[in-house]
């Protein structure tokens, strides 16, 4: 395999023949009824259901799929038992073959900043992830100990350029010097893929740009020819294949497109009502993600993945 996280991406995506990126958010009183904790308020016990039923969400999905992504946030609510957990969970992740996305959102600068790079990002740090989402809005030096660690191990960044929450226009869509702010972020997102270019054409640094907003997204993708974009918003947000379309090069590669609760969750979704039983949790986990990966082959570029 490659050792650049671009190049690495590109050729996992491949392999699978399509963008789905599957979010690995537990909440307790979502969880199939055989994997809920007898005692949903005590950490440890709700870390072990996680920890089961993430294992199965990726024993599902694994063979489909060439990356997931673990919500930090779901995990460090529970202490030291959820962080223990996340940890098991993308050793796991990895162990499946899967490259894993840690999504915890970091910025911070200076040592600070050395440290989240260090302690998150590469195979031999001791979370293990294959990326990280950080935030930028701390500037461009506080994503600068983030890039080196990226470079230096092998592993990926994706940047919040535009978010797929409504609140997100409150700064993002401001303008500055002629430009809105979120255009501002793209533009360094882009000279830092540039700088960090692999052989498929696109860059260590990627960028968050959500689907729930189409326009933009097209906009964004001209606007950073060699930046991965991770595009959140698809399924339970609102976002369909339509709405992503425009992430895609004319290879079906340049995007990664995130569904978590309308495939983890979907023993639970309504219209797959009478389709499993209880015990068949995984089956719809299964049956969801194959949904998802025709939608976006029928409706996108990706589609030409299969032909690669």
């Amino acid at each position: 395999m490659p050792t650049h996280f671009a190049d690495r991406l590109a050729a996992a995506v491949r392999t699978k023949g399509n963008p789905v990126l599957v979010g690995l958010d537990p909440r307790v009183e979502q969880l199939p009824d055989a994997l809920k904790p007898s005692d949903p308020t005590e950490p440890a016990s709700v870390a072990a259901a996680y920890g089961e039923f993430c294992r199965g969400v990726i024993d599902a999905v694994a063979p489909l799929v060439a990356i997931v992504k673990p919500q930090s946030a779901f995990f460090e609510a529970l202490g030291r038992s959820g962080v223990a957990i996340l940890l098991e969970v993308i050793g796991y992740a990895r162990s499946r073959g899967l490259l894993v996305l840690l999504d915890a959102k970091r910025g911070d600068i200076g040592s600070t900043a050395e440290a989240y790079a260090a302690g998150m990002l590469g195979e031999r740090s001791p979370w293990g992830a294959d990326a990280l989402t950080v935030n930028p809005y701390l500037g461009d030096d506080s994503l600068a100990p983030f890039v080196s660690t990226a470079k230096d191990r092998g592993a990926g960044l994706f940047v919040l350029v535009k978010t797929s929450n409504p609140g997100g226009k409150t700064f993002q869509d401001l303008t500055a010097d002629g430009q809105t702010v979120y255009r501002h972020v793209a533009t360094l997102v882009e000279s830092l893929a540039v700088d960090t270019v692999g052989s498929c054409g696109y860059g260590t640094v990627g960028a968050v740009v959500g689907a729930t907003y189409p326009e933009q997204l097209a906009e964004l993708r001209a606007a950073m020819p060699h930046s991965w974009f991770l595009v959140p918003g698809y399924g339970s947000q609102g976002g369909a294949a339509a709405d992503v379309a425009a992430a895609f090069d004319a290879s079906g590669l340049g995007a990664i497109i995130n569904s978590s609760r309308a495939i983890i969750f979907a023993h639970a979704r309504k219209d797959y009502a009478g389709r499993f039983t209880p015990g068949q949790w995984q089956q719809a986990v299964e049956a969801a993600t194959r949904e998802m990966i025709d939608e976006l082959r029928a409706g996108t570029t990706a589609g030409k993945l299969r032909q690669a």
